[in-house]
């Protein structure tokens, strides 16, 4: 089935903020202290456009930020100011996740990762809060009040499960409310917010708790994956979210804002799926996934932080097999995935998004409008097992002027799919330096002149896109009035 999109360049856009480039996930604390993390995270700043950049256990034993030394508290955040230093040396700055408990304080040894993190409630509140106004406050004399009034200070990971914890609201709402006062306490304007769950859980309750107790929420956060199960058979949820699942994450996020009210809203962690060893985080899938799912999200969210930029990554164990699904937009050797290609796509987008008419069951189209210079993105998406095809689209834009150059830049099975080299390759372990070269050079994502057709002051174009493809088709005029 072949789609027809079009456009009317004369009508009037709106705004359209880049807020998925708000923050980005990483994985660990201490490896944000490895070479190899910071020039990858420095790319994708430069590259992708990301300003803030979050990651689990700041104050776990192994940063060294609270540990004890002969039954005495031995406060280091030497290791924790040569991360802030690196970020704001580039021009980020971080999304301060409060994790995981110091061993000094914690009331039990559970504990989670290969990193061995402790996700135990303090035993004594009064002592977790004399470590966060210490370590904050060290921040504000270090930093200034004015630049730490620009982070966010989100406060535990994922408490609604097990895992993170007891998993029951009353003990993460006691922590929570020990922290936020004790961060308020330093300065009022500092921004604190939670509930940082899974799966949009606790939105309602969590903001009629801080209400009822007069305690500050500055943003809500929380998480969502397209693997999770939302809701439960037969509830009101489950029946919203089973219009449409090609769409899930969209009407999640729209349920979410609705609970959120006027309060920003931050998905803190998203992902294409919430498996960390899935061949599709290295595959173009994910690249159709996250265009129609960012794209989607517009009007909804404040902050979009994708699950991970970097393949640095030490949940489970390090691994070293150059593609085995790791959630990062590039690999260990930097190699950025079509998952990258994405972000780039979306981030060389301009401000002003224009309505499209036409639809059809797997391709979306978007159009995006930049001073002199628009944008058309197409992707060809559908989930796991269902039908899909490669498809003709033809774009139709009126009241344009004939362009001065039009190119086309794609991500699809034979284009920046460095995955697909490697497995000619043999599937190697591990690569020498000229094949790393190589697949660098597959990953790219080059530019093409596409033809295009002007009369009667209609522009159009044609263009075939395969089975989970992506096409970002840009125009430059002369002027587009």
């Amino acid at each position: 089935m072949n789609a027809v999109f079009r456009c009317d360049l004369g009508g009037s856009g709106e705004d359209f903020r880049h807020f998925w480039e708000h923050t980005i996930g990483s994985g660990h604390a201490t490896l944000a202290l490895r070479a190899d993390w910071q020039a990858q995270m420095r790319r994708a700043h430069d590259e992708l456009g990301f300003r803030h950049v979050r990651f689990h256990g700041l104050l776990d034993d192994d940063m060294g930020t609270l540990i004890d030394q002969d039954d005495q508290p031995l406060y280091s955040f030497f290791n924790a100011d040569q991360i802030l230093d690196f970020l704001l040396s580039i021009g980020m700055r971080p999304f301060v996740e409060l994790s995981f408990m110091p061993t000094m304080l914690s009331s039990s040894n559970q504990i989670i990762f290969r990193y061995r993190a402790n996700v135990s409630a303090p035993r004594d509140h009064g002592q977790w809060s004399a470590l966060i106004t210490r370590l904050v406050g060290h921040w504000v004399d270090r930093y200034g009040v004015e630049e730490v009034r620009e982070w966010f200070f989100e406060v535990w990971n994922e408490p609604n499960l097990q895992a993170f914890g007891s998993g029951r609201q009353e003990d993460y709402f006691k922590l929570y409310a020990s922290t936020a006062k004790a961060i308020k306490s330093i300065d009022i304007r500092l921004k604190v917010g939670g509930p940082a769950t899974a799966a949009n859980a606790w939105i309602p309750d969590f903001i009629a708790f801080c209400t009822g107790n007069a305690l500050a929420v500055d943003f809500i956060s929380t998480h969502h994956y397209p693997t999770d199960a939302f809701g439960k058979p037969g509830d009101d949820t489950e029946t919203q979210l089973a219009e449409s699942r090609r769409s899930v994450l969209r009407d999640e996020a729209r349920i979410a804002r609705g609970q959120a009210g006027n309060r920003p809203l931050y998905y803190t962690e998203w992902s294409t799926s919430s498996n960390p060893r899935d061949p599709m985080h290295d595959e173009p899938y994910a690249a159709a996934f996250i265009v129609k799912t960012v794209m989607e999200a517009r009007g909804l969210v404040d902050g979009y932080s994708y699950w991970t930029f970097s393949d640095i990554f030490e949940e489970n164990y390090f691994p070293s097999l150059p593609f085995h699904g790791g959630f990062g937009l590039m690999n260990l050797h930097g190699i950025a995935k079509p998952a990258y290609r994405a972000f780039q796509m979306l981030h060389g987008l301009g401000h002003e998004i224009l309505p499209v008419e036409g639809n059809h069951p797997t391709l979306d189209s978007w159009c995006v409008r930049d001073g002199n210079s628009l944008t058309v993105l197409i992707s060809n998406f559908a989930l796991p097992r269902h039908p899909i095809g490669t498809e003709t689209v033809h774009v139709e834009l009126h009241d344009a002027m004939k362009p001065a150059m039009a190119t086309v830049r794609r991500i699809d099975a034979e284009t920046a799919n460095a995955k697909a080299l490697w497995e000619t390759m043999g599937r190697p372990d591990y690569l020498s330096p000229a094949m790393v070269a190589r697949l660098h050079e597959a990953s790219a994502m080059p530019e093409q002149q596409l033809p295009v057709t002007w009369r009667d002051r209609t522009l159009a174009f044609d263009v075939i896109l395969p089975p989970l493809g992506v096409a970002a088709i840009k125009m430059e005029f002369a002027s587009l009035a």
